[in-house]
């Protein structure tokens, strides 16, 4: 796959090198890291470069997104199960964990684990081992743990939602991934590297931007961070004509400024296009519902209801 370090990063805003800074001191490291920051804002980015920084770096780097499975699979994903261990375990397992051995386990959204499975966590980091799902004795493992997390954990870990003492293992080094508003100067330069990139994939000459796109891109507030600015790039990339500079008209409604865009009349055909990106993601991902949800920016019920409502249910 493509390396992530830390030099190919884009952006060069204060509230970015702070955190490149912080996260370049402790990749050398084994500490455990904790990413905290919005959604889309990057924060596998950064642990893919933690790893790459580190000592680690030859060996696997396996990231998991706790919130993309269902609560009761998590567990036997993560910890692997014995044969027998429950209907339906026909074979042994080997879970996720292992299959980091040696290398860093990447727990997106941590919040969202089972108090049950924190506690399995949190021997893990004690004393690299675990106990497999219908084992008697416990399997050792040597693992980096680098977490994220878009809550607020100290305050879930005071309010019982946590276990604090977990809170506290990860806490040790706690690096905060800017929102993209807080790198405001870094939206030109990524709007810049997302253009080309779509570009390139879709074949097509698209030498620039107008100003005035640019300055409402700059302008904009940015929800979704990252994963936002690239998801209106990729749609503003097909929409507008080879060989122009984008124009603000190829941008969605939320940047138009009260004049009446050009598109918006042609709702039906926008409507045509997001159903057929959403088609080919589909077909493109095997139909897997959280990994096309995530690169088109939005929620799974979100995605659930463009399914059902561009009739593009299996």
């Amino acid at each position: 796959g493509q390396r992530h370090s830390f030099e190919s990063m884009i952006g060069e805003s204060p509230a970015l090198r702070r955190a490149q800074h912080l996260a370049r001191q402790v990749a050398p490291t084994d500490a455990t890291v904790l990413l905290e920051g919005p959604t889309g804002a990057g924060k596998e980015l950064f642990a893919q470069a933690l790893h790459e920084a580190g000592g680690r770096k030859t060996k696997p780097f396996v990231a998991v997104n706790c919130s993309a499975f269902p609560k009761d699979l998590l567990e036997s994903e993560l910890f692997g199960y014995k044969k027998g261990a429950f209907t339906g375990a026909l074979t042994d397992k080997k879970g996720l964990l292992e299959e980091a051995n040696g290398g860093t386990l990447f727990l997106d959204e941590i919040g969202e684990l089972e108090l049950n499975v924190q506690a399995k966590f949190l021997r893990v980091l004690e004393m690299q081992q675990f106990t497999k799902l219908g084992d008697t004795k416990p399997t050792s493992v040597n693992v980096r743990l680098v977490a994220a997390t878009n809550r607020n954990l100290k305050q879930e870990a005071a309010e019982g939602r946590f276990r604090s003492d977990l809170y506290y293992r990860l806490s040790v080094f706690t690096i905060l991934v800017p929102s993209l508003k807080e790198r405001a100067t870094d939206v030109p330069l990524l709007a810049g590297f997302f253009l080309q990139h779509f570009a390139a994939r879709l074949a097509k000459r698209l030498p620039g931007f107008e100003p005035e796109t640019l300055t409402r891109l700059q302008a904009y507030a940015w929800p979704g961070n990252v994963r936002e600015l690239k998801n209106v790039l990729e749609r503003a990339a097909i929409l507008a004509p080879a060989g122009e500079l984008l124009a603000p008209d190829y941008l969605p409604e939320e940047f138009q400024s009260g004049a009446r865009p050009v598109l918006s009349a042609d709702d039906e055909s926008l409507r045509a296009l997001e159903a057929r990106h959403i088609k080919r993601l589909m077909t493109d991902l095997a139909g897997n519902k959280p990994e096309v949800a995530k690169r088109l920016g939005i929620g799974l019920t979100t995605l659930y209801r463009k399914l059902q409502e561009y009739g593009l249910e299996e």
